[in-house]
């Protein structure tokens, strides 16, 4: 029985404390998706938490990445978190140090709060002062978001089929 106590303590020994994970930034997907490497060697993907990137295929989709490239790529971060997403991601606070990566993102113009998944007032100021002073994707005269973005895509693949 310890045994088998002391196997599910080594399954999560990477896992810092409950809810924090700490690892290199190894890949940047896009905007709001990483992946870290843990001191364990275990990749983590990361998705995160309350925010909403411009796709790849959509304007401001690469910049939106590289903004986030720039800031995390190779750097220690600290992940906070309380779940995982349908696809198995985990969904995180981004830390780099004192800096809030998330929030940094929304602010610079280079995601949208996501609403429908977050309650933030903190993201929620950060996207109406990014629209107010027409920072990043806020500059085209009418952004789509990518969940809408992503809806139209999925219907013009199937009218296709």
């Amino acid at each position: 029985m310890r045994w088998i106590a002391f196997c599910a303590v080594l399954a999560v020994s990477h896992v810092a404390t409950a809810g924090e994970l700490r690892g290199k930034v190894v890949s940047i997907a896009d905007g709001d998706t990483i992946t870290i490497l843990d001191p364990d060697k275990v990749q983590h993907k990361i998705r995160l938490q309350g925010i909403d990137a411009p796709e790849k295929k959509q304007a401001f989709g690469t910049k939106s990445k590289e903004l986030l490239t720039e800031k995390i790529a190779g750097h220690q971060v600290v992940i906070e978190w309380k779940e995982k997403d349908r696809y198995g991601r985990i969904l995180g606070e981004v830390m780099l140090g004192r800096r809030h990566i998330n929030l940094e993102m929304v602010q610079e113009g280079m995601a949208w709060h996501y609403v429908q998944y977050s309650k933030s007032k903190e993201l929620e100021r950060a996207e109406l002062q990014a629209r107010q002073a027409r920072r990043g994707l806020w500059a085209d005269k009418d952004p789509i978001p990518p969940w809408e973005f992503r809806k139209a895509a999925k219907v013009k693949a199937a009218s296709v089929e």
